[in-house]
């Protein structure tokens, strides 16, 4: 998984890059400090992994991982070359999903590019550049197909579908909110990679003192909730500055340092747990003493498809899976016990794995 954290400059975007990835990446208080898109891999917490390494005494533990790319902060006319322009909005076709981050703290240290802060006017400033972005990839596929379009019905087809999407982004709409049922223009639509289709995550980023309620008494919080509410958006409250400090410590240190602040979990674990949700994603497990691992596949992947993460030759000569759901197990205390009582499953082709399934694969090839 790919998410690409954008933002204004100066809302506090490499700030939480930085402390989600741990990378010590330089930041300053003036536009652009980011010239190149850094990026960074997280692994995913998943306490599930650390029981079965003890329950196999494993030799090594295999996290699931997600690859964060923070992207130069975007000003009004990045479409049209200002700022940094269209270099930035190449890198976020790149990603599975964006991770837009929305100041809504006041600090008269930290200079904000528009003179105020007013989270609503900046996401659609952002949003703006990427309509405008997709409006050029549109309209430079419509000139191409419409060369062909007179004597090619399958092209003639595809063009009524570019206008229709154009239209659509011209109303000030978002790709993701058009819809189609015919199957031929899904897969057209999907081709288009177009910036306003991708899933959209809200980070907005407050002060310590309005983490305690998760930014219920911000304004610009619930304001940012509202929208993105109409938009079926995403949004997890974090405090960039917080984050950054958390960074540094060791996990029990972050923990008494969470439980001090009133906090059960940090802006990462948010972050993760608002991406799996909103891209349907699942974990199921692999585990024996050679190796316990976490494999991240889309929710409804059936059986096949799933051993396809690990090996394609697993996918191509599928047999069967055995399964036994994490709770079993933990609730058996052994993989024997758990067979002996019957939850240890012999899976077919139709099954649909479900998160924290601890599979092993049957194939030949």
């Amino acid at each position: 998984m790919k998410l690409g954290i954008v933002g204004l400059p100066n809302v506090g975007k490499s700030t939480l890059f930085n402390s989600l990835t741990k990378a010590g990446a330089e930041s300053a208080n003036y536009p652009f400090c980011t010239i190149d898109p850094n990026v960074g891999v997280v692994t995913v917490p998943d306490k599930r992994l650390d029981v079965l390494g003890e329950m196999y005494h494993t030799k090594k533990i295999v996290p699931a991982a997600i690859e964060f790319v923070d992207i130069a902060g975007l000003v009004k006319g990045a479409s049209k070359g200002e700022g940094l322009g269209n270099q930035f909005l190449a890198n976020i076709r790149e990603v599975d999903a964006i991770v837009h981050v929305v100041r809504c703290f006041e600090d008269s240290n930290i200079v904000h590019v528009d003179g105020n802060i007013d989270p609503l006017r900046d996401i659609e400033t952002i949003n703006l550049e990427l309509v405008f972005s997709d409006l050029e990839i549109l309209e430079r596929r419509i000139a191409k197909t419409t060369k062909v379009a007179r004597n090619d019905k399958v092209a003639a087809k595809e063009l009524e579908l570019l206008e229709r999407i154009k239209a659509h982004l011209e109303d000030n709409k978002m790709a993701k909110s058009f819809t189609t049922d015919d199957e031929d223009e899904q897969e057209w639509l999907g081709s288009y990679n177009l910036l306003t289709a991708k899933p959209v995550i809200f980070a907005a980023n407050v002060t310590e003192d309005d983490l305690a309620d998760d930014g219920a008494s911000n304004a610009g919080v619930q304001a940012v909730r509202e929208y993105a509410a109409q938009e079926d958006c995403e949004v997890f409250v974090v405090c960039a500055q917080i984050e950054q400090e958390i960074a540094e410590l060791d996990d029990e240190e972050k923990k008494m340092f969470l439980e001090d602040l009133g906090l059960e979990e940090s802006g990462l674990e948010k972050l993760i747990k608002a991406s799996y949700h909103l891209l349907g994603l699942i974990s199921y497990l692999t585990a024996g003493e050679p190796e316990v691992r976490a494999w991240t596949i889309t929710r409804g992947t059936k059986a096949p498809q799933a051993a396809g993460k690990i090996h394609t030759d697993f996918e191509r000569g599928f047999i069967r899976a055995e399964v036994v759901s994490y709770d079993d197990l933990m609730a058996c205390g052994t993989h024997a016990a758990a067979k002996e009582k019957g939850l240890v499953r012999l899976e077919g082709k139709d099954y649909v794995v479900q998160d924290g399934d601890i599979i092993l694969f049957r194939f030949n090839v």
